[in-house]
């Protein structure tokens, strides 16, 4: 009758090649031999001169603006929506002075549930860019 063992060499075979080029290397080193250690390249950040700072600066301040004015219409949008009654009107005018007015208030719930979520995606949008900002 005959027995058969499996056997997993892999990890035998990896610490072999571990220890082969260990014993290498101290081999050179006794010897005499120069060991090159491989240098890791330094990196190096740009000069960044007085005005690019301050423009990149006013970007940043512009950036939390925009931020602080969608919070806030997103606050009034939401007390808007919490305290819509049974009588609500929308009015849209644009350049030319032509106006759009209802008082559905279905639609108007979806005009305001739709820019609602508008504003918080544009506002996330802001806030990964402040977050993710270099000066």
């Amino acid at each position: 009758m005959e027995t058969k063992a499996k056997q997993n060499g892999t990890a035998k075979r990896q610490n072999a090649t571990v220890n082969k080029e260990v014993q290498k290397k101290l081999t050179e080193e006794a010897i005499g031999k120069t060991v090159v250690l491989e240098k890791k390249p330094t990196i190096e950040k740009p000069v960044i001169n007085l005005d690019d700072r301050i423009q990149k600066f006013e970007k940043l301040r512009g950036l939390a603006t925009q931020r602080e004015r969608l919070t806030q219409t997103l606050s009034e949008l939401t007390k808007f929506n919490y305290n819509q009654s049974g009588s609500a009107s929308f009015h849209i005018r644009d350049s030319h002075n032509l106006e759009f007015k209802t008082t559905n208030t279905n639609l108007i719930k979806l005009v305001t549930e739709h820019l609602q979520s508008t504003l918080e995606q544009r506002k996330s949008e802001i806030e990964q860019e402040i977050v993710q900002f270099e000066l």
